[in-house]
């Protein structure tokens, strides 16, 4: 694939799983570690992260991510705002039996999580180039997801027609963000702020969970 060093990708990747006590298959630490080198290739074209070092990768995106893991319940999950597809397919991986919409509004991160998904074999990843606030989903999603996407008031806001009155809200933030929930509408309770910790990350990470009222 390139000249990554993968056995360290692997080493950093084990490491961080266990300390977030998540098990993953050899198959998920292949897809994973492959992903960041998928990343890493296409973006030298694509600027898809500005984050170059692969294990800094491994660690700002890929166990971000997967610490998320426990929290995403339901069968439908969107990741709203994706970018290269974090959280949505380290999610996918770690998810297989959930199908995953990863929405972005720029053409080239849609088609470099198309050709992911297809190269590392995920059939739960559907890639979707639109605007959120202009995608109309068949049938309420059960989750949504975003991770620095925008302020919760904003993501609500674009979001809310995505689900039902049963559907949730999952919004990744970096430090407690107290006067964001100070801005959400009474139309939505914050049902929790649980802090994450992610191993080797520098900088608090918080999980908001959101539902409609």
């Amino acid at each position: 694939m390139s000249n990554i060093d993968t056995t360290k990708l692997h080493q950093v990747l084990a490491q961080g799983a266990d300390a977030l006590k998540l098990s993953v298959s050899d198959t998920q630490a292949t897809q994973l570690v492959g992903f960041v080198e998928r990343i890493h290739k296409w973006n030298k074209a694509y600027n898809l992260t500005s984050i170059r070092d692969p294990e800094q990768m491994m660690v700002k995106h890929i166990l971000d991510s997967i610490a998320v893991t426990p929290h995403v319940g339901g069968k439908r999950v969107i990741d709203v705002g994706t970018g290269p597809g974090l959280p949505g397919v380290p999610l996918a991986i770690m998810l297989p039996d959930t199908q995953f919409t990863l929405l972005d509004s720029l053409g080239k991160r849609v088609r470099f999580m198309k050709q992911c998904a297809y190269e590392l074999g995920l059939q739960n990843v559907s890639p979707l180039h639109s605007r959120v606030e202009a995608h109309q989903p068949g049938q309420p999603y059960d989750v949504v997801l975003s991770r620095a996407f925008a302020s919760l008031k904003d993501m609500l806001h674009w979001c809310q027609h995505l689900v039902d009155s049963s559907g949730v809200f999952l919004a990744l933030k970096g430090q407690f963000p107290q006067s964001e929930i100070d801005e959400v509408s009474d139309h939505f309770q914050i049902e929790s702020v649980t802090e994450l910790s992610v191993p080797d990350l520098e900088g608090d990470r918080h999980l908001v969970t959101i539902r409609k009222v």
